[in-house]
């Protein structure tokens, strides 16, 4: 339930919405809007009485949420959040480009690849220091010495960098040296590690599983966020079919149904949806079309070479190219503002 306040509403009297829904055992979030302020009612186990809050000073409305997912709800939240990742945004009507090598196999290559990707645009680098891989004998990462050549890249080129964490260990390092924390796939349901990424003090983006619904899938956001940590960023990757004509297959039905039902913002990886290159384009005009606030993209200068997932990397004069071709899809106003990256 959402107990809104009046506009004339004060402090004291917001306070005593808070303790009348403590005293009734529940947990009370209050979510200050441009307008007003509401309080939402959590961990509650069934319907809630309206009528004890409803008598309260400065109280305006109750309304039931009638979904299971309440933080990540737009019955909770109306506005689109934006994420801040230092002076980029994401969210509502921003777009971001995220790019890099599937995994940080050396420091000259993460820096040629990020030089590269930086210069058309890209504002986040994304490149694995763990690997979850289906093969024990595949290519694990570097671990802490590739978190470091991460911080150069940051250092060097200003972008800001996402990396996967996979357990507790892992998250703390990853938060130490990173700038948002990506829960990969494989991981949307470890819940103890959903409860650590809420507790972290930077966003966290959070891969849909492979056979995941999207209620599943808010609902793995809803755990790191009743931990504290609002600042998710959703990504699409594609869910598991009986196709075999790609990867995976990638659910652009996915964007519009979330930005409906949340109000977080939701980015796509085509990459790891696609797994093969001539793909990758193609999908990604069509999810910014779709009205994704971003893409997450596979990018290497030596793909034959690669120690993960080069066949579905693009040559850097492949993403130049993409970016080109979506261009005309953005709005104005995202569209200045890529060339200005582009250019910068």
């Amino acid at each position: 339930m959402l107990v809104v306040m009046s506009s004339y509403a004060t402090a004291e009297e917001i306070a005593q919405v808070v303790t009348a829904i403590e005293r009734e055992g529940y947990v009370a979030r209050v979510i200050k809007g441009g307008e007003r302020t509401a309080i939402g009612i959590l961990q509650n186990r069934g319907p809630v009485d309206p009528a004890p809050f409803l008598l309260l000073p400065g109280v305006k409305e109750t309304i039931p949420v009638s979904k299971p997912y309440k933080l990540v709800s737009r019955e909770l939240e109306l506005t689109d959040t934006i994420v801040q990742v230092g002076d980029v945004a994401v969210g509502g009507d921003h777009f971001v480009l995220i790019a890099g090598p599937c995994a940080v196999e050396s420091e000259e290559q993460a820096l040629t690849i990020a030089h590269s990707v930086r210069s058309q645009g890209a504002r986040i680098f994304r490149g694995g220091a763990y690997k979850p891989r289906t093969s024990p004998y595949s290519f694990q990462g570097l671990g802490e010495e590739g978190l470091k050549i991460l911080a150069k890249v940051r250092e060097e080129t200003g972008l800001y960098i996402v990396t996967e964490a996979m357990d507790h260990e892992q998250c703390n390092l990853v938060e130490e040296y990173a700038d948002i924390i990506q829960i990969g796939a494989r991981s949307m349901q470890n819940f103890t590690l959903l409860n650590r990424a809420g507790k972290a003090q930077i966003p966290v983006l959070l891969k849909r599983g492979m056979a995941a619904t999207i209620q599943e899938w808010l609902m793995a956001a809803e755990y790191i966020m009743s931990q504290g940590n609002s600042n998710v960023i959703l990504c699409e990757r594609g869910v598991r079919t009986f196709a075999d004509h790609s990867r995976n297959t990638l659910d652009l039905s996915a964007i519009p149904v979330v930005k409906k039902e949340s109000h977080l913002p939701v980015i796509v990886d085509p990459s790891h949806a696609c797994g093969r290159r001539d793909q990758v384009i193609p999908m990604s005009r069509a999810s910014v079309a779709a009205g994704a606030h971003g893409l997450m993209v596979e990018v290497h200068h030596e793909p034959a070479r690669a120690l993960s997932d080069g066949l579905q990397s693009l040559f850097p004069n492949e993403f130049a190219q993409m970016v080109n071709e979506i261009l005309p899809i953005l709005t104005e106003e995202q569209r200045a503002k890529l060339q200005q990256d582009r250019s910068g």
